[in-house]
Formats: C-alpha cells, structure tokens, sequence
C-alpha cells in the first residue's frame, strides 16, 4: 500500500466526513446499482445504442 494512502486515511479518521456527504455517495451508489440492474433486466433500448457506420470497400479491378 502506498504510504499516501496511509496518510489519507489518517486524516479521514481525524476529520471523518459529514453525514450530508456519507448521504450523497451512498444516494450516488444506490443510484448507479439500479441503472445497472435496470440495464440487466430490461435491457439497453435500441434508440440509444449506437451503430457502426460500414466504411465502404473499394475493390481493385
């Protein structure tokens, strides 16, 4: 583990975040877990999903 990383902790530990903060990452998260289980289930809809343009292939006579 990198000593920075150490470091932050012991500053985390000393100063913890506010509960306002705790609240929003957890919101985020619950947020992020059900787009992706939406995604899982009903799937990605086609409007959005992007298309590959075919590149047209010139042929040597």
């Amino acid at each position: 583990m990198n000593p920075f990383w150490l470091l932050r902790m012991a500053k985390w530990a000393r100063n913890p975040p506010s509960s306002g903060r705790v609240k929003l990452v957890l919101a985020v998260i619950a947020f992020c877990l059900a787009l992706y289980a939406v995604e899982r289930w009903v799937g990605w809809p086609d409007a959005l999903s992007t298309e590959r343009m075919r590149v047209p292939t010139r042929v040597m006579p």
